[in-house]
């Protein structure tokens, strides 16, 4: 029987699935690194397709046997030298380590670092008790948020750049292509942002839509009922949206989407697509419209998504379906696959 607090959810080998096994205890931290107790760590749309092995995750084989898990709420229980946080803060990870030697880091230039590795990916994550990380990549959490809303940071700081992307602005209208954990959060910021309406688009996503309903959004749409055009339209009485943002990981939505689109406006990817876009490109192009690419967050964007939380952290707890011990993780990501969740919350 495998120690409790040794467990944890490992990509072990190239395809289907994840396993609940003994892994390494985190190390003590070196100069410069915290070592922490994970106290809630969400289940990604990204991770789920890293369960299922879909195309798009052959960067992680040389890197397997890896703990998985990137969204995550812990506490610093050790220090190492010259750590830059006090043991007993809580905190929230930025999923991106940086080298901190090459030129790039050297200038400040994270994203450019050329050794640049990634939590829950390329280097252990959060689906464990304990993790140790250079303190750098750590974000101090409000004492007020609670750790399970404290693991919406990460998904929430992806939408909100999505948002930025857009420039979404007082009294746009916005539609949202997906109602998983990053629309739903792209939906908040929208509102947040300005926008005078907010809709959001699904396939079939009924505990998703619930969780929209509970955060006071109506203009919800199954295109499992009629075409996306269609519903869209007579939404708005015929008008077209300003802003579409995506985050379906299926391009198809992305084609129908300009269809209702205004000319000169922007559609926004930030979904994982695993097949080309099909564009007309002469429609495209005489439209005027625009299409950007959003990934992942800048820190300035945490700091903002870390204020709008602290602000009213029960707001956001509707978005989480489910909190699960670590030992019920498999039941957590086979919940999440089947979109019978809408965010599974890992409690170490």
């Amino acid at each position: 029987m495998m120690e409790n607090e040794m467990i944890a959810l490992r990509k072990t080998s190239a395809g289907f699935g994840i396993a609940l096994t003994e892994a390494p205890p985190a190390p003590a931290p070196r100069p410069g690194e915290v070592t922490l107790a994970v106290e809630a760590v969400g289940i990604c749309g990204s991770d789920v397709h890293a369960y299922e092995w879909t195309d798009g995750y052959a960067f992680m084989v040389p890197y397997l046997p890896v703990t998985m898990g990137h969204e995550i709420a812990a506490k610093i229980v050790r220090v190492g030298p010259d750590a830059s946080l006090a043991e007993g803060t809580r905190v929230t990870l930025l999923g991106g380590i940086t080298c901190g030697r090459c030129a790039a880091c050297r200038a400040d230039n994270p994203a450019g670092c050329t050794d640049r590795r990634m939590l829950g990916w390329t280097r252990d994550g959060g689906f464990a008790k304990h993790l140790t990380v250079p303190a750098r990549v750590c974000l101090p959490l409000p004492q007020n948020i609670p750790p399970a809303i404290g693991a919406l940071a990460e998904p929430l700081g992806v939408s909100c750049e999505a948002v930025l992307t857009g420039g979404v602005g007082l009294g746009d209208t916005v539609l949202v292509l997906g109602p998983g954990t990053i629309g739903q959060g792209m939906a908040l910021i929208a509102r947040a942002a300005g926008a005078a309406r907010v809709l959001v688009a699904g396939h079939g996503d009924v505990p998703r839509f619930q969780v929209l309903k509970g955060m006071g959004f109506t203009d919800l749409i199954d295109v499992a009922d009629a075409p996306l055009s269609d519903q869209v339209f007579k939404a708005t009485s015929g008008a077209k949206v300003d802003v579409v943002l995506e985050a379906t990981g299926h391009p198809a939505s992305i084609t129908e989407s300009l269809k209702v689109l205004r000319r000169r406006g922007g559609v926004v990817v930030g979904g994982i697509h695993s097949m080309p876009l099909n564009l007309s490109l002469t429609d495209f192009v005489r439209q005027g419209h625009q299409l950007r690419a959003s990934y992942g967050a800048t820190r300035s964007t945490w700091n903002k998504v870390l204020s709008l939380l602290a602000s009213n952290p029960e707001s956001f707890r509707p978005m989480i379906s489910h909190e699960l011990t670590l030992d019920r993780g498999l039941q957590g990501f086979e919940l999440a696959r089947q979109r019978a969740a809408s965010k599974v919350i890992l409690m170490p």
